[in-house]
């Protein structure tokens, strides 16, 4: 299944900068089709082979240009359902760039915030403590010295396995609200032990790069406490539903039937159950499905126009969403002289390529800016090619110990395929 269309780019052939239904052969913004079809359809036949996922789709878009969107494979190995276009996803650590900093980038465009602002500024809630300095740039590029990643659900059980006094409880009720799994609810303060573990949790020096969640735990209440409306409504309200992203939402399960959803992993030490329509990250799912690291759910034509709306410099449709010099300094290195790649919030290409460990292809600019997320997905915008990059999976079906995804270097390949077919 391929489908061609236009995203549209006020500077190109005279469009607006907003979805149409009117297509675009790839040959009008200089990429050569048949290369395009048989290089991606090569490694995407390799990765079925090697069950690397059960199913994925990639989605180009270049010159403002839908003019890329195909779909492999079932939702699971039982070869039932058939991956379609519309289907939604899991967009796990992309939140972090589709949810978290697009909130973050409005709420420093209209002065609420800054770069050099303290935590104990815009997270009181973390004062006193060793992360009260802590600077919101710092924070975003992975420097403040935060730790990694704290696996809040283990601290739920007791030695023997089962759960503690006020964590679980198998039916809902006003003190059990929160719904981990079919037969499991969480109680419904468990989130203040989570953000205390944060608190209390030990920090390494200023500068080190250490990719961390535990920042991006902390923006929905930030983003609640400067806006004074709750996370998911602020993005809706301000972003998604202007721009025609209405798929982009949390908690999928609430909004779309199941067989539209993209099934994730089978969890065997957790949840016990096969997640599906439900956040990935059990983190997340402990918040109730929403946070600021993960638990963004959509389509890959929506993601698409969310990053369009970047490349066209924070407008979309005739209204402005970001100030550009706002994305001009999100997107770009912050630390290279540290030999760190991230700009702030958004990955980038390594700073000099290596074939194993680069997440781009080799021919990425330096401008280009994305991010990849734990499910199998990942998205790049190039902004000196005026492209974009999706490509979805469930990789981690039906278990997060499926690496062929990285093995094979599926997603950097495929990136690579859309530099090779550019004329």
């Amino acid at each position: 299944m391929i489908l061609l269309l236009l995203i549209g780019n006020t500077n190109v052939f005279g469009q607006s900068d907003t979805l149409s239904n009117c297509c675009m052969p790839a040959y009008l913004v200089g990429i050569d089709k048949e290369i395009l079809n048989y290089g991606i359809d090569s490694v995407m036949q390799e990765a079925l082979t090697a069950k690397a996922f059960p199913g994925a789709q990639v989605l180009i878009a270049k010159e403002g240009k839908l003019i890329y969107h195909k779909a492999w494979g079932f939702h699971t190995y039982d070869s039932t359902r058939k991956v379609q276009l519309d289907d939604i996803y899991d967009f796990a650590s992309i939140t972090k760039v589709a949810a978290s900093l697009p909130a973050i980038m409005t709420l420093i465009d209209d002065e609420k915030i800054n770069l050099e602002s303290p935590l104990k500024a815009f997270y009181p809630e973390l004062y006193p403590s060793n992360k009260e300095d802590m600077t919101l740039r710092r924070l975003l590029t992975h420097t403040s010295g935060l730790k990694g990643w704290i696996p809040f659900w283990k601290d739920t059980k007791k030695k023997n396995g089962k759960w503690k006094r006020r964590t679980f409880k198998s039916k809902q009720s006003k003190r059990y609200p929160i719904r981990i799994s079919e037969n499991l609810y969480l109680h419904r303060n468990y989130h203040k032990k989570i953000f205390k573990a944060i608190k209390d949790s030990p920090v390494t020096e200023e500068g080190k790069y250490i990719y961390s969640d535990m920042g991006f735990y902390l923006y929905p209440t930030v983003v609640e406490n400067l806006s004074s409306q709750p996370f998911e409504t602020f993005l809706k309200g301000n972003i998604y539903k202007k721009i025609g992203a209405n798929s982009l939402t949390f908690n999928a399960y609430q909004h779309f039937p199941l067989e539209k959803i993209i099934p994730t992993e089978r969890d065997t030490f957790f949840r016990n159950s096969q997640i599906h329509g439900q956040v990935h990250d059990e983190g997340s799912i402990m918040l109730g499905g929403i946070s600021g690291h993960a638990g963004l759910f959509g389509k890959a034509v929506d993601l698409a126009k969310l990053f369009q709306m970047y490349l066209n410099g924070g407008t979309y449709g005739g209204e402005r969403f970001i100030k550009e010099e706002t994305l001009k300094e999100f997107t770009r290195y912050q630390y290279p002289e540290k030999d760190i790649r991230r700009g702030i919030g958004f990955d980038k290409p390594l700073l000099e390529y290596h074939l194993q460990k680069s997440s781009t292809a080799k021919d990425a600019s330096p401008d280009t800016f994305g991010h990849s997320g734990y499910t199998g997905t990942l998205v790049w915008a190039d902004p000196k090619h005026d492209l974009i990059y999706i490509f979805l999976s469930n990789r981690v079906y039906p278990t997060r110990l499926s690496r062929a995804i990285y093995d094979l270097n599926i997603r950097p390949r495929i990136h690579q395929v859309i530099y090779d077919a550019m004329e």
